[in-house]
């Protein structure tokens, strides 16, 4: 078992299946079937048993993509609670173990900010996760604002996760190579790409100016965009922009976690660019087995007090945990 700092292990992006809701889509953007599926709808013991072996203390569980976000609006409102209660009992069961983020039924902003307080100030949820577009916007459009008023006021954050890419940036991007690595248009590029251009549009959009203290989490150690971060902030800063500097913003409204990304080189390029109290550990799981997340960990080159930041204070802190 990993030999960790005198600390608790918390994880944050850990994924499960609602049966009720994945009957609503035809594949849920594919079937995964078999072992995988297995784990996916898994609340209980199998799911404990994977974070015993690995030494993983709590796991704060998100549905899978595309959760609540592609339903009707007809009825995406009353499903996401559903949803969502249902995920509480689950928690309910063993709190100890299990936290948990909100389905949001983005089709309806003003429903969907509902429901976030609902969950944070009804079921003791920590935030929500967003998945992708929805209606094939993204979600810095301000008729999504509501979400954001909401989860500042509530000080919770929203963690923005990869969702399939819009069809025409795939047909044109990835379409022939997609048969030989179908990854190649999810976690391989696809994904990264949906999901950083979501995260620039937030800063673009001009909602941290309305929400300063607005907290946005990205996953795989923020979708290249430390990496990215001075050129970006150049870039924007020369003649003919407006006015604003992306590396104020990202620095201090994101967060990011290691969710199936166990590099120290970028792991080292994230604490230069936003300083190790921004970085939460997370796994990934069913998608990222747990042990080669916290075996990584035991050896990254950092402080044993900046790896319990990482491990779990910093989620202590962001998360109310």
């Amino acid at each position: 078992m990993f030999k960790k700092p005198n600390c608790p292990v918390i994880a944050i992006e850990e994924h499960y299946w609602d049966p009720e809701l994945i009957k609503t889509y035809v594949g849920a953007e594919g079937s995964r079937g078999g072992d995988m599926e297995k784990k996916l709808f898994d609340l209980g013991a199998l799911r404990l048993k994977e974070m015993d072996e690995a030494g993983i203390d709590i796991a704060v569980l998100s549905h899978g993509a595309p959760s609540t976000q592609k339903l009707p609006i007809e009825t995406a409102a009353k499903l996401a609670t559903e949803v969502n209660d249902r995920l509480a009992k689950a928690c309910a069961a063993n709190p100890s173990r299990f936290a948990a983020f909100a389905a949001l039924p983005t089709i309806d902003p003003q429903a969907a900010a509902d429901e976030l307080e609902r969950c944070v100030t009804k079921l003791g949820f920590k935030g929500a996760m967003l998945h992708g577009m929805t209606n094939n916007e993204f979600l810095d459009l301000k008729k999504y604002w509501p979400i954001y008023e909401r989860a500042e006021k509530l000080d919770v954050p929203i963690y923005f996760h990869p969702s399939q890419p819009h069809q025409t940036v795939t047909d044109i991007y990835l379409q022939d190579y997609a048969k030989d690595f179908p990854l190649v248009v999810r976690p391989g590029w696809g994904y990264t790409v949906e999901t950083a251009t979501q995260a620039i549009r937030l800063v673009l959009s001009g909602v941290f100016e309305k929400h300063p203290n607005l907290k946005i989490i990205l996953g795989h150690l923020g979708e290249t965009l430390p990496f990215l971060m001075w050129r970006i902030d150049a870039a924007l800063k020369r003649p003919g922009q407006k006015a604003m500097s992306f590396r104020d913003v990202f620095c201090k409204n994101f967060y990011i976690t290691t969710s199936g990304f166990f590099s120290n080189p970028a792991l080292l390029c994230c604490v230069m660019e936003m300083g190790v109290d921004h970085i939460l550990f997370a796994v990934d799981w069913p998608f990222v087995d747990n042990p080669p997340a916290t075996d990584w960990m035991k050896d990254i080159p950092l402080s044993d007090e900046d790896k319990a930041k990482i491990l779990s204070g910093n989620s202590k802190r962001l998360l109310k945990m």
